[in-house]
């Protein structure tokens, strides 16, 4: 009878454990995949399948960090990217159709004897450029011109960056260009001058085994003509095409008039590209996750709200370079970015009298190569109390000084706090910076820009909340087709076109009803 009382006892205390573990443990089922919100396929994953996403820790787990979105992708662009899948995985690297397409590359084939057929696969190599918040976007950029004209994307990870900070998106494949791709060792040296490059071709009636697109801030007004077109009537037929691109040129996209119908139906919500495709693309690595992770456990996870405040400051000469930006003064930056959290109820005002309150904690994570900004908004609230009692807890995650593109280090803590940005409730960000584009357009946010200071004083506003969560292309076309038509494609921009909150020279994406 004893004996009979223990094993019941056992049995109850068992039961009981099980419950605990149940309802406390996270909510992941192996076959979740978060894949972006809805992007995860209606059927049940094989075991192939669900090695991939186990493979990687962020597409299992990403959802328990974000909040749900309160944005839904169109069942055609989840059936557009399901088809996708499919095409990448017959024509992807080192199978049949590519080991026959990448013949073409071969000495004596030219771009006009490239007659593709229906079966045929098509390629587009992207070549990096810039800092990780450019290459992040011309990537996504990339990736919907190859949705766009049905080829596959494969990767060209010159520093080996790309594997190491991202898993890879497409299951039982790789986005990963091959080390023995045959001009592989002359990727690094196109440029404007290259007889592959289309702007060139169009100049001297060139021809050549592919085309190279030569999309950064060199670009000319026959390379742009890429935006146009007659030009992608021409490059449907070729088999392979090689862009190099720093920018988010999405917009460019939505004006060229044969993508018109197909982007409306893949994006009813124009302000939603990035953050669907950013979504489905960039789930960062298990090395870089595990940053992520313990830095939010660590310093946000138990706040009441989340406040990130992005601020990268340039060198004066780059902003008139780029910009027509010609005076900015630094030491005004923490006074317009306190101002800026001040009116728009970012951040509480301290109070002077130094009384206590009841209100609720906020986690404010700074990100800046400096340390300078962080330390004083941190001992500000460190040494006073906040007018509605809020406890407000300051942190930065690194501070390394300069930018160290290439590093990998420094890139994986980059990519962390591009992704620690974008789980928080609100946003500042610093104009002009692609780091806090990616954070916006991946957290579905629409964060305050700041207006940098000039003669050191405060602007008044000191910052405009986004118009949208898009990122801006920042050197769009200005003539568009002008050169072949007679008519300025970007001068009528048109209903889901406006200019940039951060330059005038730039374009984004809006929701017309929204904005």
């Amino acid at each position: 009878m004893k004996k009979l009382t223990w094993v019941v006892l056992f049995s109850f205390i068992s039961f009981l454990v099980s419950l605990i573990l149940q309802y406390s443990a996270p909510n992941i089922h192996p076959d979740s995949d978060e894949r972006n919100l809805d992007f995860s396929s209606e059927k049940g994953q094989d075991d192939s399948q669900s090695s991939y996403v186990k493979s990687c820790l962020s597409r299992y787990e990403s959802a328990l960090y974000r909040k749900e979105s309160p944005h839904k992708p169109s069942p055609y662009l989840i059936s557009k990217l399901r088809q996708y899948e499919t095409l990448h995985k017959r024509c992807g690297p080192y199978t049949e159709s590519y080991n026959r397409t990448i013949r073409k590359l071969e000495p004596g084939h030219m771009t006009h004897e490239h007659e593709t057929s229906d079966n045929e696969c098509k390629y587009l190599v992207r070549i990096p450029f810039d800092g990780l918040g450019n290459r992040m976007l011309s990537l996504a950029s990339a990736f919907l011109y190859a949705l766009l004209t049905d080829r596959v994307l494969l990767v060209y990870d010159n520093e080996g960056d790309t594997a190491d900070l991202f898993c890879e998106p497409f299951p039982e494949t790789t986005w990963l260009l091959p080390q023995d791709f045959p001009i592989r060792n002359r990727l690094d040296y196109l440029n404007q001058e290259s007889p592959e490059c289309y702007g060139n071709m169009l100049k001297h009636s060139g021809n050549s085994s592919f085309v190279y697109l030569h999309l950064i801030y060199t670009f000319d007004d026959y390379d742009k003509l890429f935006f146009c077109d007659q030009d992608q009537i021409f490059l449907q037929n070729v088999s392979w095409v090689i862009m190099k691109s720093q920018f988010y040129f999405v917009p460019s996209l939505f004006l060229i008039k044969s993508f018109e119908q197909e982007l409306a139906t893949l994006f009813p919500e124009k302000e939603t590209v990035f953050h669907f495709l950013g979504r489905y693309l960039f789930f960062p690595s298990n090395p870089v996750w595990e940053l992520i992770t313990r830095y939010h456990r660590t310093y946000l996870a138990k706040s009441g709200e989340k406040i990130g405040i992005q601020i990268r400051t340039f060198d004066p000469r780059f902003l008139a370079a780029a910009f027509n930006f010609t005076t900015s003064t630094l030491e005004a930056v923490p006074d317009t970015i306190l101002a800026c959290a001040y009116d728009n109820n970012v951040l509480p005002r301290i109070n002077p009298n130094g009384s206590l309150g009841s209100g609720k904690s906020k986690s404010v994570m700074v990100t800046s190569l400096t340390s300078k900004y962080y330390e004083i908004i941190r001992d500000m609230y460190w040494e006073h109390s906040t007018v509605n009692g809020d406890v407000i807890g300051v942190f930065q995650p690194s501070s390394e000084g300069g930018q160290k593109t290439g590093n990998k280090k420094h890139d994986r803590k980059a990519l962390a706090e591009i992704y620690l940005l974008s789980l928080t409730d609100k946003l500042i960000i610093s104009p002009w910076s692609t780091f806090g584009y990616v954070a916006q357009g991946l957290g579905g946010l629409r964060p305050w820009i700041l207006h940098m200071p000039k003669n050191e004083i405060v602007p008044n506003p000191p910052c405009t909340q986004a118009m949208s969560m898009e990122p801006c292309f920042q050197k769009p076309p200005s003539n568009g087709c002008k050169m072949r038509t007679g008519v300025d494609s970007t001068g009528a921009l048109g209903p889901y076109i406006r200019q940039c909150e951060d330059t005038s020279q730039g374009i984004k994406l809006v929701d017309p009803m929204a904005s």
